[in-house]
């Protein structure tokens, strides 16, 4: 059970952050393979970081509530993974506004 979550985790960490290194430079307009790799490939991790932070920030919650960092591990761990998945134009590299 721990090696499965584990390996979830590792992956959800890992993987994307790799994936996004390999796109160089910011375009006004997405090819049509970047929009179908990041369909396929890169908003089903962001889907799944967003998920396993939402269950560590539930989990370290009490913590961060007496920590006073509460809203900065919220930020952290569910808001921006959530943005980058769901609020970010499709084939868009992260770096670019």
């Amino acid at each position: 059970m721990y090696k499965i979550f584990a390996l979830i985790l590792f992956s959800t960490l890992c993987v994307p952050s790799t994936l996004l290194a390999a796109q160089e430079g910011c375009s006004t307009s997405a090819s049509p393979e970047k929009m179908a790799a990041d369909l396929v490939f890169i908003r089903p991790f962001g889907l799944v970081a967003t998920a396993a932070g939402s269950v560590v920030y539930v989990v370290s919650l009490p913590f961060t509530l007496l920590g006073g960092n509460a809203g900065e591990a919220g930020k952290k761990l569910v808001v921006e993974p959530a943005a980058y998945t769901f609020a970010r134009p499709l084939g868009s590299n992260s770096r670019c506004k």
